[in-house]
């Protein structure tokens, strides 16, 4: 599946994925200041953005993507920065590759099992929307608004949504095979030989997405050269409300 991209700056290259209903778009900022120093290459992931849609959704699948992307862009090696979904993809990346990355970075996310059950009020609030009787962006957060009362959770997934040529409204996500594929997404990330290069996990103070648990024991068995640092006062979408810190916590990774 060719994926569609993004690219900025020159030098060692670092590859960005998001993470569920996120595109490349997200990373936009970061990335515009880390192309000062590298060169930047931001990923819609399949059923994702501006990337082609598909029924089928596993990591197995997703690290293809990905390596059927570094192949077009003829990159031997890469860091590879992924985000929650993006995370889980970037790790099965390097259990499946390892010899196509120099390091790997994991923002708030484990390889353990996930039921997905916190993400039912986020399906339930999408698949709500009428697309077909759509009017405007308001009556979208209307109707998201009763399932999902965050207004920035609600913002976030409204950066889906787009007008048509013939201007109706339309979902960037494969909305129907995400939601019928949400139990692949919880999949838990696992090889029989762990990565032995440099990785680096970052989780939000305020996140329950990698407990003491996973950094004690379930990150070092399939990552045993890796650190774990926490974003005081950050939740699961650490890059978005610390840009600052995550921004320093990779250029001196990516450094050393």
């Amino acid at each position: 599946m060719q994926l569609h991209f993004r690219e900025l700056g020159q030098g060692t290259p670092l590859v960005i994925l998001h993470g569920l209903f996120g595109t490349s778009d997200n990373w936009q900022t970061l990335a515009k200041r880390w192309a000062e120093h590298f060169r930047v290459i931001v990923v819609d992931l399949r059923n994702h953005g501006r990337s082609p849609h598909s029924a089928e959704h596993s990591y197995e699948l997703m690290s293809q993507d990905v390596l059927e992307l570094l192949d077009q862009l003829q990159l031997p090696t890469v860091t590879l920065l992924g985000h929650s979904m993006g995370g889980k993809v970037a790790m099965r990346f390097a259990l499946d590759h390892p010899e196509r990355l120099t390091r790997l970075i994991v923002l708030d996310i484990a390889p353990r099992l996930s039921d997905m059950r916190h993400q039912d009020d986020i399906l339930a609030g999408l698949n709500a929307v009428d697309l077909a009787a759509l009017e405007s962006r308001q009556q979208a957060d209307e109707a998201l608004a009763r399932t999902i009362p965050q207004l920035g959770v609600r913002q976030f997934l409204l950066k889906n949504l787009y007008r048509r040529e013939d201007n109706s409204f339309a979902w960037r996500q494969n909305l129907a095979a995400l939601t019928a594929q949400m139990p692949a997404i919880g999949a838990e990330i696992t090889g029989q030989h762990p990565f032995l290069k440099p990785a680096l996990f970052v989780r939000g103070g305020k996140s329950d997405y990698i407990s003491t648990e996973d950094k004690l024991y379930g990150i070092p068995a399939l990552f045993p050269n890796s650190q774990v640092e926490t974003v005081v006062d950050a939740g699961h979408w650490l890059h978005a409300e610390k840009p600052d810190e995550i921004f320093a916590l990779v250029e001196a990774f990516m450094n050393s």
